[in-house]
């Protein structure tokens, strides 16, 4: 009897060892392709390796919210988070590029503005002892409001939703009043009058059902922001090597189908939002103006103050 639980509990051990279990937080909903094409690379991955790493998926910032998902990775709360890129740019101005308006405006540019940035960020985060696995961007950001916008002039005095720094600065700018609303809580701070405009993707347009709050969207392709998924280094290399590969496999398998997701959601997205009733309308060459002019004056403020890692993938994506 003795030797049969002995065996039974040799057996459990050497499972438990065999297995490894990561949860992974992420801030968007089951709904967004983020989260879906996250998803998947959980199921590559436990495909890939016969089960022995689980990715546990913890969505719409259920286990931790937004702006606590990188610290929680440090810290090795999770070993492993999604998060967006430039909510960093507090740290450092060089994860914060790709949300600079006008830099990078189409997926061919925000691929060439990644080149550039992403060893950079390796080297940034691996100070901290995180490391990279793969990002996916947004597709372009565009303009919703209640009635057209023809000029910059007729952002003056609204209520603008912000989601990092750049934003709060383009819309102060603009002579609009930013203020700091999360995706999830978009529909209820139009609701409360807390917000009366944004700028967004049309991915967060439709999940936020933004037909319920505005009238207008004008895909302005402001600028093309990403995503990241961060593992923690010394949990990634307590993984053996073959398991390590899978990872990396997985994600570099997960960053090609994301930006191709994005591109399809850019399409598909904006196409539902007129079939829900909003006029989406191209931008006027005075608005393009006047909006480009605020981008120009951004780009400068960025450039006095980034640091030589940032200026170095500005220099590294116009050349």
């Amino acid at each position: 009897m003795k030797h049969a639980i002995f065996a039974v509990a040799a057996t459990v051990l050497a499972t438990s060892v065999a297995a490894d279990t990561w949860d992974m937080p992420t801030p968007y909903g089951d709904s967004t392709f983020h989260t879906q094409n996250i998803a998947q690379f959980a199921d590559d991955l436990r495909t890939a390796t016969d089960g022995k790493l689980d990715i546990t998926l913890h969505s719409a910032g259920s286990l931790f919210p937004h702006a606590e998902i990188k610290s929680a990775i440090r810290s090795r709360q999770v070993p492993i988070g999604e998060f967006f890129l430039s909510r960093l740019s507090n740290e450092d101005l060089a994860f914060g590029l790709d949300s600079q308006p006008f830099v990078a405006t189409s997926y061919d540019d925000a691929q060439s503005l990644w080149a550039a940035q992403r060893p950079v960020v390796t080297e940034l985060l691996a100070k901290e002892g995180l490391m990279p696995l793969f990002s996916v961007p947004w597709p372009a950001q565009g303009l919703y409001t209640n009635g057209e916008i023809a000029t910059v002039d007729d952002l003056n005095g609204l209520r603008f939703r912000a989601y990092n720094a750049a934003l709060e600065e383009f819309a102060t700018l603009a002579g609009a009043a930013p203020v700091q609303v999360e995706a999830s809580n978009i529909p209820q701070a139009f609701a409360t009058g807390q917000v009366a405009a944004m700028i967004t993707s049309p991915s967060t347009g439709v999940n936020s059902t933004a037909w319920d709050f505005v009238t207008h969207y004008s895909p302005i392709n402001a600028w093309v922001p990403k995503n990241i998924v961060v593992v923690n280094k010394r949990v990634f290399d307590r993984l053996d090597a073959d398991t390590q590969s899978a990872v990396l496999a997985a994600a570099e398998t997960a960053e090609a189908r994301g930006w191709a997701m994005s591109a399809a959601e850019a399409d598909s997205k904006t196409a539902a939002l007129a079939a829900n009733g909003i006029i989406v309308y191209q931008p006027s060459a005075e608005l393009v103006a006047g909006l480009q002019g605020i981008g120009q004056t951004m780009l400068e403020n960025w450039k006095s103050k980034a640091s030589d890692s940032a200026l170095a993938i500005l220099n590294a994506y116009d050349n």
